[in-house]
């Protein structure tokens, strides 16, 4: 009996030497497939995954190159630039072979941020009319699905649809609206990359390590990290004692015909707080990364206002760590200022949260390769969600065809340049004004001025050639002006190409 189970054994150890070693398909990621864009003029990276070891052969218009999958079963190439706008079919083969079909090539850009970018476009203004006229084949979307994790992931949940009445309802109306400019200026496909989620901070929108590198910034994922490891178990052991002794008392109270006393609520998890540093950057975003694109259209920064003070920090390293970490060098990067919120006030006010944000917003137009989209004037008192996509839209895709794709037309309104005191009055000198600087609808409004005391009074003001003059009976030696210093400013200074003035602040 012994050497008869010994047989078997050799058997069945000699079937399993002959039987083939298990294979992994050649996989691709959600953003490689069907309907998609290639970025135009550049060398496209193609990635995936198979086994170690294997060699992976892509090719399409001609063009072919080939990796093979490390020890991980990751493999990665660039090919192209590819020729021609297609539509183009794109082979994948290993021990198995893919067909990514109906490929395009023109412009890709990036749409995130939070709730304004997420603003799908059937609930912009007019949006029934638009979604029913967007029968646009030569527009590609892609919808990342919601998503949060701790550590960056490979991957996300998606897919290439051609823009359409029947997609484009749901897709991001500032992201549509801009991508729509491009395709008909350009004459171009273009490919529109959707990642945001309403509510979020810039903080969940980079990487741990890149907020680690800033020494003022690097104490958001310490204390994160202080609750998860200390303070949040402490927290689910009182909650499981507090369970406990619940559990008990329900049953008592059952067991003599009575309601049972409320169940005690759970502690939130730091992995899944609307706040966790690098949640969507590591699941929406870094799964993106290896992706050619032109660009990044942003929006988003209400939800910061509790932390103005070091969004313009916040919002440098958030451009500069996506850079470093696509590695596609300084790439375009232009974002909308937030629009006007909230009741006007009566009053010049010291502190707005708002305000602060905007005005962080337009100093990081010092960091390269950047643009803004002012909308002051098109927001809403009552509704954080005002429904002038369109406008927001335009307005990006002006400073994009200027930046991006060299088109000689002004493309902001007025920005802060400088400021000189002359005698009672300031001087305030701006940049981008274009024809020429306009009050719209009168007097020009919304600008205030202080003393030395840092009293602020609302101010007359008038044009005089490309500067603004600033000045009050009751501040006789000024020191500073601010102009739409507010939630929800009163102001009308626009260039004459029909774009408003950034709100800003001479002091700091």
């Amino acid at each position: 009996m012994e050497r008869r189970n010994r047989l078997v054994c050799f058997a069945l150890a000699g079937l399993l030497a002959a039987a083939p070693a298990a294979r992994a398909d050649v996989k691709l990621p959600a953003l490689i497939g069907d309907n998609m864009v290639l970025q135009r003029g550049l060398e496209v990276p193609i990635w995936g995954w198979a086994d170690s070891g294997e060699k992976v052969t892509v090719a399409i218009a001609g063009l072919k190159a080939a990796a093979t999958a490390d020890s991980q079963g990751n493999w990665k190439l660039k090919l192209g630039p590819v020729q021609g706008e297609g539509p183009h079919v794109m082979t994948v083969a290993g021990r198995n072979s893919i067909e990514v079909r109906n490929v395009l090539v023109g412009e890709v850009w990036v749409c995130s941020g939070q709730s304004n970018m997420a603003r799908a476009t059937a609930q912009a203004q007019d949006g029934a009319e638009e979604v029913a006229a967007a029968e646009l084949p030569g527009i590609r979307l892609f919808q990342v699905k919601h998503a949060m994790a701790t550590e960056p992931q490979k991957d996300v949940s998606g897919q290439w649809v051609q823009c359409s009445p029947k997609t484009v309802g749901g897709f991001s109306a500032v992201g549509y609206f801009f991508g729509r400019e491009i395709h008909r200026g350009l004459k171009v496909p273009v490919g529109l990359i959707h990642s945001s989620w309403g509510g979020t901070a810039a903080r969940v929108w980079m990487s741990q390590t890149a907020l680690e590198s800033d020494p003022v910034l690097r104490g958001i994922v310490g204390e994160w990290r202080r609750q998860r490891q200390e303070v949040y178990p402490r927290q689910m052991a009182a909650y499981e004692k507090q369970l406990a002794g619940w559990q008990a008392a329900a049953e008592k109270a059952r067991a003599e015909g009575k309601a049972p006393p409320p169940k005690p609520g759970a502690p939130a998890d730091p992995d899944g707080t609307w706040f966790a540093p690098g949640s969507r950057y590591n699941a929406m975003i870094a799964p993106l990364m290896p992706c050619g694109i032109r660009g990044v259209i942003w929006y988003q920064g209400e939800s910061d206002a509790r932390w103005a003070g070091i969004y313009e920090r916040t919002m440098a390293l958030l451009i500069r760590s996506w850079r470093r970490q696509w590695g596609q060098g300084d790439f375009p990067f232009l974002f909308v200022q937030l629009a006007n919120y909230m009741s006007p006030q009566a009053e010049p006010v010291q502190r707005s949260g708002w305000a602060e944000v905007r005005d962080a917003q337009r100093r990081n137009l010092s960091v390269p390769h950047t643009a803004m989209a002012v909308a002051i004037d098109i927001g809403e008192a009552g509704n954080i969600h005002p429904t002038n996509k369109k406008a927001v839209g335009q307005r990006l895709a002006l400073a994009a065809r200027a930046r991006v794709y060299g088109e000689k037309l002004g493309y902001s309104g007025p920005l802060y340049d400088s400021m000189s005191v002359e005698g009672d009055r300031v001087r305030v000198r701006f940049k981008h004004v274009g024809g020429g600087l306009a009050a719209r609808g009168g007097a020009l409004k919304g600008f205030a001025i202080s003393g030395k005391d840092g009293r602020w009074v609302w101010a007359e003001a008038g044009i005089d050639g490309d500067a603004v003059v600033v000045w009050s009976q009751s501040v006789k030696q000024p020191a500073a002006v601010r102009y739409a210093w507010a939630n929800n400013p009163i102001c009308n200074l626009y260039n004459k190409e029909g774009l408003p003035a950034s709100p800003f602040r001479t002091d700091r």
